[in-house]
C-alpha cells in the first residue's frame, strides 16, 4: 500500500462515498472536495458512458462548481468496459491527484468498483483463453436455453455469487459461470484469492444510511425530475444510435423502461412507475452489496453535506 504522498500524511485514508442511488452521495462528496481541496473520482459503471447524463444522474457543471472530476464520459454507449478496465484506468487518475497534493474523493454506487479499490482485487486482464472459450460456450447456451437455466446453475454452483448478481444481468451470470468452468473454482473463491494483493492506496468507505421508506421517497422524486429534465429524449437518442440491447449501457434503469412508451404501448406515467420500481430494486441490491462488506463500511446519519463532510474528514485523519 502506497502512503508516500504528502497529502496522505494529513489524511490517512482516501474517502469513498458509496451508497444506493438518490442517497445524496454526490452532494456529500462535492462538499468534501470543497472542504479538503479534493477532486472527484466517479465509481459508477453507467456514468462512464458518453451522452447518458440524465438517466445516470451525472453531476452537472453547476453541481460541481468548478471541482475537477474524473471517470465519467469515457466511452461511447455499446462499448465494453470491465471492472479490470475501471481499475486500470482509475488508479493512475488517483495517483495523479495525489502527486498534485490534492485529496481524491471517490463517489459512486457500483459495488464491484468500490470493492476492487478497497480490497485491491485482482481481476486479471480478462483475456485468459480458457475463460474466453467458456464464455463463448455459455453465450451459445444462453441463446438456446435462456437466462433462467444459466442462473439456476449459478445458484447451485456458487450461491454466494448468485445472491449478489441479478438474474437479468446476463453478462455477470455468464462471467461467474465461465470462471468456474475455466478455473475449477467459483467466482466467489476467485474474488477471495484476488484480495491477497491488497489495495493500492488506503481507502475508507462511508455510506449515508437512510430509512428505507425515506430512501424510496427520494427515488420516486428523482425519477419525476429525470423525466422533466428530458429522460425521454435521452432514451430516444440511445435507441436511434442502434446500440445492441445486449450492451451493458441498456442495464441503466430508465432507458429500456421507456421502450413501450416510445412504441405507443403504454403511457408515460406507466413507464415512470416501472422506472421507480426498477430503481428501488436496484437500490436494494446496492445496499445488500455494501452491507455484505460489514465493518468495512462506516454508516452516516442522514444529515447536511456540511455536517457529514466534517465527520468523514475527521475519520479520514485517523490512523
Amino acid at each position: 500500500m502506497d502512503r508516500s504522498f504528502p497529502v496522505l500524511e494529513k489524511y490517512s485514508f482516501i474517502p469513498v462515498i458509496a451508497g444506493p442511488t438518490a442517497s445524496g452521495k454526490s452532494a456529500l462528496a462535492i462538499e468534501i472536495c470543497r472542504e479538503a481541496d479534493g477532486e472527484l473520482v466517479c465509481a459508477d459503471s453507467m456514468q462512464i458512458y458518453k451522452g447518458l447524463d440524465i438517466g445516470t444522474a451525472k453531476d452537472t457543471e453547476v453541481d460541481l462548481g468548478g471541482i475537477p472530476h474524473y471517470m465519467t464520459d469515457l466511452i461511447a454507449p455499446g462499448t465494453d468496459f470491465s471492472v479490470y478496465d475501471y481499475v486500470s484506468t482509475v488508479l493512475p487518475v488517483i495517483k495523479d491527484i495525489l502527486e498534485r497534493g490534492k485529496l481524491p474523493v471517490v463517489c459512486g454506487g457500483t459495488g464491484q468498483y468500490i470493492s476492487s479499490l478497497l480490497y485491491g482485487l485482482d481481476y486479471g486482464t480478462g483475456d485468459d483463453e480458457a475463460e474466453l472459450r467458456a464464455r463463448t460456450e455459455l453465450e451459445e447456451e444462453l441463446n438456446r436455453s435462456g437466462i433462467d437455466v444459466l442462473y439456476a446453475r449459478l445458484v447451485e454452483e456458487d450461491p454466494e455469487a448468485a445472491k449478489l448478481i441479478h438474474p437479468n444481468n446476463t453478462r455477470r451470470v455468464i462471467r461467474a459461470l465461465a470462471v468456474h468452468k475455466a478455473l475449477g473454482i467459483t467466482f466467489s473463491e476467485k474474488n477471495r484469492r484476488s484480495k491477497e494483493k491488497g489495495p493500492e492506496y488506503p481507502f475508507k468507505v462511508f455510506m449515508i444510511d437512510w430509512d428505507r421508506a425515506e430512501l424510496y421517497s427520494r427515488i420516486n422524486r428523482r425519477v419525476g425530475i429525470m423525466i422533466e429534465n428530458g429522460l425521454v429524449d435521452e432514451a430516444k437518442m440511445l435507441i436511434d444510435s442502434g446500440v445492441s440491447r445486449s450492451s451493458t449501457c441498456w442495464q441503466a434503469i430508465g432507458y429500456k423502461e421507456m421502450l413501450k412508451y416510445l412504441n405507443g404501448e403504454e403511457t408515460l406515467e406507466d413507464a415512470a412507475d416501472r422506472i421507480r420500481i426498477g430503481t428501488r430494486h436496484y437500490a436494494k441490491r446496492q445496499l445488500t452489496w455494501l452491507r455484505n462488506m460489514g465493518d468495512d463500511v462506516t454508516c452516516l446519519k442522514p444529515d447536511s453535506p456540511e455536517v457529514n463532510a466534517a465527520i468523514v474528514l475527521e475519520q479520514c485523519k485517523g490512523k
